[in-house]
């Protein structure tokens, strides 16, 4: 095959064709407000309920606050670019299927395998957290989860399975199979506790906060703040979510770019004012903690608040649950329908409409790895998935605007190309950031990628079989 072939694209009206195909069509049910809380159920969970405290004693100190706005800006000009790309092609896939429209099937390819591993092999981890927390609640009642059950051998000595890791795995498939409305209704009963748990910390924490707490304020200097933003980068990934939801969204022209920016403006609202006075409260010394806002409630003495702060994080890491999950099945979806991995799994159920076989696949593995395997360094290499993801994207606005300017967009990003660069710049600073063995782990995740593409993807696509008729 020509190595032109390689970076074959797909058109708008392709795309446009696929979202109407009766044995691919999903069900549009969607809303901007639906759009905005599949956001914040992505957004607001593991990353303000466990990784602000950690990230401020090892990382920033009280210069968190710094690290947010950092991480939020780089996020914020990624988002413009998504929202303009969505409100392009309302397609399920996300960055991957605007990559295969802007910059061939190759890099569409890598984008969506490094997307899978931002999607899939964060669910493991938050499953685990989530296990953490709801034991933990369990225990605070009288309740006592064996050691056996709680835990796998790999997790914890003595242990043997971690039974409700696996179990809120199971219910999450489950509604994701069901459908996307009752996915969306019950993601935004919890977007709307845990939002108002975030606001209960915000209200009663504040009359506590000691000024003498934020001093010294960048105890690890300039590379702590950025080191600390490529770490809690992993609290916003969720609002790329947003962009999968594109073919079951009733306008999603108007509705992407609201839900996409507006997720974004509010989580960074909350994550700057929830760090500010976490640090404002405690020394940022006391904070290396799984459950720092939990602590820091108990080390001012309103310890009767702490059980509230964790049901608000076990409903939190729910919804992140939920989310992800949805994006998952909707990635391998996209994929599957375009020929690049095995039809069987861009079936859609008769009555749910929903990719029944993806989602029994990313279910399966899913409950497997949390049941019996550990998993601690899944934020930093799902941080380098995604800020790659990122970077495509941004390129793709700039390559669009210059080959294809004709294309109808609903909503513009301001300031092309400077937005999208600007973009890049911030990301890449964070990637530099990383440790190198973050680095390595992403290069052999694309390698084998790549086996899979060359060894199948390629001869089977849409586009190979649209040249060989």
């Amino acid at each position: 095959m020509a190595s032109s072939n390689l970076f074959r694209k797909k058109t708008l009206d392709m795309v446009l064709s696929e979202t109407e195909a009766a044995e691919y069509k999903l069900k549009k049910t969607l809303t901007a407000i639906d759009l905005i809380a599949l956001g914040l159920g992505a957004i607001i969970g593991t990353g303000i309920f466990v990784i602000t405290g950690v990230a401020a004693a090892e990382k920033a100190g009280p210069a968190i606050v710094l690290s947010f706005i950092i991480a939020g800006l780089a996020c914020a000009f990624a988002a413009i670019s998504y929202a303009e790309l969505a409100s392009i092609f309302p397609i399920a896939g996300s960055t991957y299927n605007y990559t295969y429209i802007a910059m061939g099937e190759f890099i569409a390819w890598i984008i969506g395998w490094d997307l899978i591993l931002e999607y899939v092999f964060s669910l493991p981890a938050i499953a685990l957290g989530w296990s953490g927390y709801f034991t933990n609640l369990l225990a605070s009642v009288g309740i006592n989860i064996p050691g056996w059950a709680a835990n796998s051998a790999w997790q914890a000595a003595g242990g043997l399975i971690n039974l409700p890791a696996i179990g809120i795995l199971l219910v999450i498939a489950i509604l994701n199979y069901i459908g996307v409305r009752e996915t969306a209704t019950v993601n935004n009963i919890g977007v709307a506790f845990k939002v108002f748990v975030v606001l209960f910390f915000i209200f009663v924490a504040a009359w506590h906060v000691k000024p003498v707490n934020w001093h010294p304020f960048m105890p690890y200097g300039w590379q702590g703040i950025f080191h600390g933003a490529a770490i809690i980068f992993f609290a916003y990934i969720g609002f790329d979510a947003v962009s999968t939801a594109a073919e079951e969204t009733k306008n999603p022209a108007k509705d992407m770019p609201i839900g996409i920016l507006g997720s974004l403006g509010i989580s960074t609202l909350l994550y700057i004012t929830v760090s500010a006075i976490l640090t404002g409260v405690v020394s940022y010394t006391e904070l290396n903690d799984p459950a720092p806002v939990a602590k820091a409630l108990n080390l001012i003495g309103l310890n009767w608040a702490r059980g509230l702060v964790s049901l608000g994080a076990i409903v939190g890491i729910t919804t992140v649950l939920l989310v992800m999950f949805y994006g998952s099945t909707r990635i391998i979806f996209a994929m599957s329908r375009d020929g690049l991995l095995p039809p069987v799994f861009s079936k859609v159920h008769p009555r749910f409409r929903t990719p029944s076989l993806a989602i029994y696949l990313i279910g399966i593995v899913t409950m497997l790895v949390a049941g019996f395997l550990p998993i601690n360094i899944i934020a930093e290499l799902v941080n380098i998935g995604t800020m790659l993801a990122f970077i495509l994207t941004s390129i793709g606005v700039i390559v669009l605007r210059y080959k294809q300017p004709d294309l109808p967009r609903k909503f513009k990003a301001p300031g092309v190309p400077w937005t999208p660069l600007l973009a890049i710049a911030f990301v890449l600073s964070l990637m530099v950031s990383l440790p190198w063995e973050t680095w390595v782990r992403l290069i052999v995740w694309l390698i084998i990628g790549l086996f899979i593409y060359f060894g199948y993807g390629r001869h089977h696509s849409i586009l190979a079989k649209t040249s060989e008729g």
